[in-house]
């Protein structure tokens, strides 16, 4: 921004001390991680007691669970620490990686699950039905718990969905240990075990790439999802005195924290005092009303500034 034109106006300032989305979840991603331990240890038992592969699959992403709500909880506390003078949003970003991870674990586990029921369907081992079908049902009361506790806050922050995802991809596989448990006990068909685990791998992969996606829209800066672009230009473009609007740009630090920032062109009789702070007023008001976009930073300019701005500000 060139002397004389430093008309750039920021409302929102730093992530606020509320802290970010999934701050507000910290206490029952705590719950869920006590209740996810809990049937990792009863799983363990049950696989070594029963020989049960869809039972071990499900204690193998009962750990990643753990490992992955442990996560969250770290991201949240690093998340939430106060920004500095060279990290002007803190850690906010720590919870966009901790769901990235989550991801690539989500992954390796899924495939490693399938893997396993692959070579299990090519020599099925016994697997006693009616000790399983016990463990499966601890693993889906508790999951069951965990996703109430976490429902709604898999809709307002990225790091407590994929929390939630693998959760329920666990409440899914622990129902497929009891279904494939019941099969056997009423068939003695033990292949039912391993499908049921391909099944488990199944669920998890496609839940994981589409957070992943999402994970990797955020560090690549795309526009949130909920934003139309030429709906927000629209409204700018409509408000008395804007001229026309280029560098638009839209992201997200974290989940529940948008920015924008726009330079804005606009009649030079309205560059005064008064006329300056009430198109900033109408701009973030704009923002704020019909997008939930409160963090933003405008540069107000007359027509014809933006030719003398150097390549690197736009």
């Amino acid at each position: 921004m060139g002397a004389g034109h430093d008309h750039g106006h920021s409302h929102g300032g730093p992530p606020p001390t509320g802290g970010t989305a999934a701050a507000a979840y910290k206490g029952r991603l705590r719950i869920a991680l006590g209740i996810t331990l809990t049937v990792l240890l009863a799983e363990i038992v049950g696989s070594v007691l029963t020989g049960s592969l869809a039972l071990l699959a499900d204690a193998g992403h009962m750990a990643t669970d753990a490992v992955g709500v442990s996560m969250a909880l770290v991201a949240i506390h690093f998340a939430n620490r106060p920004f500095s003078g060279r990290r002007t949003y803190g850690y906010a970003r720590a919870e966009i990686l901790a769901a990235l991870l989550n991801c690539l674990l989500l992954l390796g586990v899924g495939g490693f699950i399938l893997v396993e029921a692959v070579r299990r369907l090519a020599s099925p081992t016994e697997v006693p039905g009616g000790t399983t079908v016990v463990f499966g049902m601890v693993g889906v009361v508790a999951n069951l718990i965990s996703l109430c506790l976490l429902m709604r806050g898999q809709k307002e922050s990225l790091n407590v969905r994929g929390a939630f995802l693998e959760v329920l991809s666990d409440a899914l596989g622990s129902l497929a240990v009891v279904l494939s448990a019941l099969v056997i006990m009423a068939t003695g068909w033990t292949q039912a075990d391993p499908i049921a685990s391909l099944l488990i791998g199944l669920m998890i992969v496609p839940r994981s790439v589409k957070l992943l996606r999402e994970a990797l829209d955020v560090l690549l800066e795309a526009a949130p999802k909920d934003v139309d672009m030429d709906d927000v230009r629209a409204h700018i473009m409509a408000l008395p005195g804007v001229e026309d609007l280029h560098d638009l740009h839209v992201w997200t630090i974290t989940s529940g924290m948008p920015v924008l920032s726009a330079h804005v062109v606009v009649d030079p009789a309205a560059l005064d005092s008064a006329g300056h702070e009430k198109i900033l007023h109408d701009l973030q008001g704009c923002l704020g009303e019909h997008f939930a976009v409160e963090h933003c930073t405008f540069q107000l300019e007359p027509s014809g500034h933006a030719a003398h701005e150097a390549r690197l500000c736009h």
